[in-house]
Parts: structure tokens; C-alpha cells; sequence
């Protein structure tokens, strides 16, 4: 029993809020998080639309006005993710290897960064609130801003339905929000 509920445990993001641009830089800072790291299809921008959002730009001039960093860790190769992060001018790591813990180990070396100060925000529990438990880092679960998936990540979605329907019903305390608490 035990090593279930620790295995779990493995899984559980700190927060859960409806979408990235829902993340008050006044909350972060209430933390203590002066730097994000964010994964980017379906958490930053969807993952067939490069552009991004009026939505996006206008969140990240928000954070940017607060001094709070942010740096995307990606399992993307760099020629895709230097595409999709063309007009936003975001520091990346690339090849991140989510669930593991080498993107944002070397994030938080790059840009010197301490644990304390970074939350990782992700939109899928096997691969980035995974990689945030395994480096002890807090994670906020956001839902992915569009329902289709590449291929690889259909897979992903198939086992993370499992993890998802266990966490529910063992923290009572796992609820969407509109902003972390």
C-alpha cells in the first residue's frame, strides 16, 4: 500500500489551473517564483499553431513586467522548437528528455536558477509534472490549449488517463483553479 501511494505521489502536481494564461505573475511572486519553466505544445502554444496567441503575447508581457523568467523545456529538437518560439524570443532547452530530469537540471544551471524559485507548468502528467517531482521542484498541471495531439502524444494520453483517474480520486485536494492558490 505504501509503495502505491508513493508511487502516485510521483505524479501529483502542486497546482492545477485551467490554462498558463491563467497564472498570475502576483501569485508566483507570492511564492517566490521569479523564474517558469514551461513545456510548449499544448501548454504554451497549441501544438499545430506556432504563432501563438494575442492571448499569449499579452500574458508573457504581464510576467515579464513582474521580472519572473521564462524559459521553455521541451522534448522538441531546436529546430523546432527555435519555429515556434520565433516571434516570442524565449530562451529554450531543447531535447529535454522529460521525464528525466537532464532539460531542467541544465535550465536550471544555465540561467542559475535555485529550485526554490522555479515552477514547471506542463500540460501532461507522465512527462513534465513528472520531470518537476523527480527534480523536486513544484508544477502546475495546466489542460493542453487544444484537444488533438501529435502522435507521440496520443500514446502518452492513453497511460496518463489511468495516473489522472487515480490521483482524482486519492487527493481530494486535486481541483482545476483559475489561478494557483
Amino acid at each position: 500500500m505504501y509503495r502505491e501511494v508513493y508511487m502516485l505521489s510521483l505524479f501529483k502536481p502542486t497546482w492545477m489551473v485551467n490554462n498558463i494564461y491563467q497564472i498570475s505573475p502576483e501569485k508566483l511572486k507570492s511564492y517566490g517564483i521569479s523564474a517558469i519553466l514551461t513545456d510548449l505544445d499544448n501548454t504554451l502554444i497549441p501544438w499545430n499553431n506556432p504563432e501563438g496567441t494575442v492571448q499569449l503575447h499579452e500574458w508573457l508581457e504581464r510576467i515579464r513586467d513582474y521580472g519572473i523568467r521564462v524559459i521553455v523545456v521541451s522534448n522538441n529538437n531546436r529546430e523546432r522548437i527555435e519555429k515556434a518560439l520565433n516571434s516570442l524570443q524565449l530562451p529554450f532547452v531543447a531535447r529535454a528528455l522529460k521525464p528525466l530530469t537532464f532539460g531542467i537540471l541544465r535550465a536550471l544551471k544555465t540561467y542559475h536558477l535555485k529550485r526554490s524559485q522555479v515552477v514547471m507548468v506542463g500540460d501532461q502528467i507522465l512527462t513534465d509534472i513528472w520531470a518537476a517531482n523527480n527534480t523536486r521542484i513544484r508544477s502546475i498541471l495546466v489542460k493542453p490549449l487544444v484537444t488533438s495531439d501529435a502522435w507521440n502524444t496520443r500514446i502518452n494520453r492513453f497511460f496518463e488517463a489511468f495516473v489522472y483517474t487515480k490521483l482524482m480520486r486519492k487527493y481530494d485536494d486535486l481541483k482545476w483553479k483559475d489561478d494557483i492558490d
